[in-house]
């Protein structure tokens, strides 16, 4: 009896429940219904489906992004919308150019997924990533005269911007008059950089509305005057014309120096004064530029002797070593200084790269890593190793010296710090 009554009421509720429901949809329904209608009353179908293209094509693709991204004054972060963007940040560039490179100056970049030609991968971590165009990059700068920077460039084989120089010089045609250099710090487009790795023009200073006039010879003491010996009177004169020559080379270096020494610029590191920044160091006065080309990178000249054949040079890892005087070197710093503090925010970012994930040891087999195999994760009380077995985290394996290669420290005059002093300098 009590569960016939309970069966009954409940039924009651559902059936006025059902009803209740029923009607709230169908005036909703029936409001929706006039709303659309009344606001798509005068058109067909056919100008319906027209008036929402030519809304979406006004909308354009990058309104969303502007949306999302949070600009600071040095990065650029985003709203996390999403677990990709969250930790996502980039250096702030607006000075970069959006378009393609100069095709002229690209070659098609084959890639081979750190294979060798026997198909064996020799360089590991490496594969797919985004198709890539190879930007040339002219690390001699062997043409003199005046260039003008068209733009500031993105590179995507290289942490640092790359800028796009036209060359003045009317006879000069197709790669001649076009080339790209690794862009300075501060270089903007429309600045002037200039080579004089064929050395210092002899008019340079004329051109410049500068004229050297030379001292007059001081004239000789009235002891000077006095003396009764020719010879006395040649050594006085000959004295007198060292110390004019002397002032003379000494104001022309300083003018020189205050009109090359510009960032961008190509001089021989003989001509560079001690504590200039510098990057694009050559080994030899006729190769191109090889160390400190990576973004945010410099080197300092730290001595510069007469007549020495030698030039001290500290690098980015604090290494000081002697480079051949004739050798040229780019003034200034090297651009994208906060390259190295980007994230990339996710792990298809390092896909897109070029940048395949990468395993640790103690997560392998006992046959596939030194740190492999074994109950639990450990790597048996050992010191670290690669793959290959030889030390790492802090071994050194290189023997320079009479242990190693003959002559590999021969130009190191200081080597880089490490463990406490590196510590100590930090």
């Amino acid at each position: 009896m009590l569960s016939s009554v309970r069966g009954s009421s409940s039924t009651l509720l559902r059936t006025c429940f059902g009803a209740a429901t029923a009607q709230r949809s169908s005036s909703s329904t029936a409001t929706r219904s006039t709303l659309i209608s009344a606001a798509f009353a005068p058109r067909n179908n056919d100008q319906r489906r027209s008036y929402v293209t030519e809304i979406w094509k006004n909308t354009k693709a990058s309104e969303l992004g502007a949306a999302l991204v949070r600009t600071k004054d040095l990065y650029k972060t985003y709203k996390p919308v999403s677990p990709g963007i969250r930790h996502l940040r980039r250096p702030l560039n607006l000075h970069l150019y959006e378009g393609r490179p100069l095709r002229m100056l690209t070659v098609a970049k084959r890639k081979n997924g750190g294979r060798n030609q026997h198909g064996r991968i020799t360089v590991r971590h490496r594969g797919g990533g985004h198709r890539q165009r190879i930007r040339i990059i002219d690390y001699k700068r062997d043409a003199p005269g005046i260039h003008d920077v068209v733009r500031i460039e993105y590179d995507p084989n290289r942490s640092a911007h790359i800028a796009l120089l036209h060359n003045r010089d009317p006879t000069a045609v197709g790669d001649e008059k076009w080339s790209y250099i690794v862009a300075t710090d501060g270089m903007r487009a429309g600045d002037e950089v200039q080579s004089f790795r064929q050395g210092i023009p002899a008019d340079f200073l004329a051109k410049h509305g500068v004229n050297l006039i030379t001292t007059e010879k001081p004239k000789p003491r009235a002891a000077v005057e006095q003396l009764t010996t020719q010879q006395q009177q040649e050594e006085a004169e000959a004295e007198a014309e060292a110390v004019s020559q002397r002032s003379t080379q000494s104001l022309a270096l300083g003018l020189l120096r205050s009109m090359t020494l510009k960032p961008g610029n190509v001089l021989p590191l003989h001509l560079i004064p001690p504590g200039t920044v510098i990057n694009t160091i050559a080994l030899s006065p006729t190769g191109p530029g090889i160390l400190v080309r990576s973004a945010g990178s410099f080197g300092q000249v730290v001595a510069v002797e007469d007549g020495a054949k030698y030039v001290q040079v500290r690098l980015q890892s604090g290494e000081v070593r002697k480079v051949l005087r004739d050798c040229c070197a780019t003034i200034g710093k090297i651009s994208n200084p906060l390259w190295k503090n980007r994230s990339l925010g996710k792990a298809g970012r390092s896909r897109w790269l070029g940048i395949r994930p990468s395993v640790r040891g103690v997560a392998m087999n006992a046959n596939d890593h030194p740190h492999g195999g074994g109950r639990g994760k450990s790597k048996s009380n050992k010191h670290p190793v690669s793959i290959w077995g030889w030390g790492t985290k802090g071994t050194r394996t290189r023997k320079p010296g009479p242990k190693g290669p003959k002559n590999s420290n021969k130009m190191v005059i200081r080597e880089r710090p490490r463990g406490k002093e590196k510590r100590g300098l930090a």
